[in-house]
């Protein structure tokens, strides 16, 4: 039975950053390895159908693939993409460069300005992608050489109203958050409209954080908020109290409110929602001992799951703690499909260091084996007897069903909600003289191969980036977008996609790396 907390779990969890290798003092007596020749991709007979202009995509930052997979998309587009920084080129792209980087290469290249040549960052590219034809190049698509003075080159007024945008998903927002005073206080604000029941407010709270969080620096001045976006009135007022009195009494009455302390403490428990918690603070249950001693309540399995390993399953779970639980979970896994792989989905994926619970998405090498993996996997989690608590939902996947319009539908696929006992350090286990175990929540999903990038994508989140991706598929592209996949409503058709950055090339947006979705 689905219980009302069952969130949509198109959201959680972290993207592991590149380690780089540090050369060691004999570094520089190793022998040198001679570079590979470069590898030439076929290409098709593409048309080319805007002959006027030439493209050149800067390796640099963006990786091989990466280049090869755009150069090739923009081919199959009617675009001509130069392999080499020729006179030939009148557009050059980057991603991920600085500008002073980018325009310091260049410059190693022999590339100087010129009046017919642009340097562009990827957003005219994906937004030309998106079109199908080059879209008007504007003020907010040049990077700017930092080395020239550009103040003259427009007049003020052609600059963007704002520079951050309306949507989450075009906005890369890391961990590094620059204005937790102020998000902390509106993020108080939103969870109290949660409770309430008010979804309007709750989100356009949730909304002003959001932009808060992707600010490259700390707010100095009210001033500077003017031109943000998805700052309303009452969000600026709670910042305009915060830069006057260094908090804001709104957001302590409501730390103190009885009402808000208590729902906060039942919407704690693994299955209990807010309608439950809403429920038993309105026939005075203040308290667990009062919850568990009232002779009406009758709990389901999960709530007493919940309340029976609420000591350990309410405390954060480390990052240390996921890794060792993303081993157990592949050792099942492998014994069920040896060819199949476990990828840890949700906040870990997104860079965090704790998490609630850990997510993990199964990936099958052929389509049709993902039916059979979960159920053998909890079988054989009953066999270890690391087993605590196990929900399966079979898969209720029907092709011929999408598109769903239910924005915030709960994937079809296969998904088992779980409680694991985990071994504990020795250390841990005197410290706080305790059993050797420790329940953790682990929850598992298993789409079909097909289905795995956007499931993928769903399952990683935040739930803002989700929603606004979403919400920009269907208001900015005419498309729908879930777990499942991504519908052209123009076209009528499917888009296929074996990767997320296949996704965001459909929707004619920037890849944002998994720990850059933070919203």
């Amino acid at each position: 039975m689905l219980t009302e907390n069952k969130k949509n779990k198109a959201s959680t969890a972290s993207a592991n950053a590149t380690d780089t290798e540090v050369p060691g003092p004999d570094a520089e007596m190793l022998p040198t390895r001679k570079r590979r020749p470069e590898v030439a991709f076929p290409r098709g007979h593409e048309e080319v159908k805007f002959g006027d202009l030439t493209l050149y995509l800067v390796e640099k930052r963006m990786g091989k693939s990466r280049r090869n997979f755009l150069s090739n998309l923009a081919r199959s587009k009617g675009f001509c993409v130069d392999d080499a920084l020729s006179g030939n080129v009148t557009h050059v792209v980057s991603e991920g460069n600085t500008a002073q980087d980018l325009w310091n290469w260049l410059e190693e290249q022999g590339f100087g300005e010129t009046r017919d040549t642009h340097v562009l960052n990827i957003s005219w590219f994906t937004e030309s992608m998106s079109a199908g034809r080059p879209v008007p190049v504007e003020l907010r698509h040049y990077i700017q050489n930092p080395a020239v003075d550009h103040r003259s080159c427009a007049h003020p007024s052609d600059k963007p109203e704002s520079a951050v945008s309306p949507y989450a998903c075009q906005r890369r927002t890391t961990l590094d958050n620059h204005n937790k005073i102020f998000t902390d206080a509106l993020e108080v604000l939103a969870e109290n409209m949660e409770f309430i029941g008010n979804r309007g407010p709750c989100l356009a709270f949730r909304r002003a954080a959001s932009v808060l969080k992707s600010l490259c620096a700390p707010l100095q001045h009210l001033e500077e908020t003017h031109r943000l976006p998805c700052l309303g009135e009452h969000s600026k007022a709670i910042l305009e109290e915060i830069f006057e009195c260094g908090s804001s009494s709104r957001a302590e009455d409501i730390l103190n409110d009885e009402r808000y302390r208590t729902m906060k403490l039942f919407s704690s428990v693994f299955g209990i929602g807010p309608k439950t918690a809403e429920s038993w603070y309105h026939r005075g249950l203040r308290t667990f001992e009062q919850v568990l001693s009232e002779p009406s309540i009758r709990l389901n399995r999960m709530q007493t799951a919940g309340f029976l390993f609420y000591e350990d399953i309410s405390k954060p779970v480390s990052r240390t703690e996921a890794s060792a639980l993303k081993i157990i979970v592949e050792e099942a896994v492998i014994c069920v499909n040896p060819h199949a792989t476990v990828h840890i989905t949700g906040g870990f994926r997104r860079g965090k260091e704790f998490g609630h619970d850990v997510d993990f998405i199964i990936k099958t090498p052929e389509p049709g084996q993902e039916d059979a993996v979960l159920p053998a996997v909890i079988q054989r989690f009953k066999t270890q007897n690391i087993l605590l608590y196990s929900d399966f939902q079979d898969s209720t996947f029907d092709l011929s069903q999408l598109p769903t319009h239910r924005f915030e539908a709960m994937d079809h696929f296969s998904k088992c909600f779980l409680i694991l006992k985990l071994k504990r350090e020795q250390e841990s286990c005197e410290r706080e003289a305790s059993r050797d175990w420790k329940a953790v929540r682990v929850d598992l999903v298993a789409p079909p191969l097909e289905r795995y990038a956007y499931a993928l994508l769903g399952w990683t989140g935040s739930t803002l980036f989700e929603r606004d991706l979403r919400r920009f598929a269907r208001l900015e592209r005419g498309k729908l977008l879930d777990n499942h996949a991504l519908y052209d409503k123009a076209t009528k058709t499917l888009l296929p996609a074996c990767t997320e950055e296949e996704i965001f090339a459909h929707l004619g947006l920037e890849y944002i790396e998994p720990w850059q979705r933070n919203a």
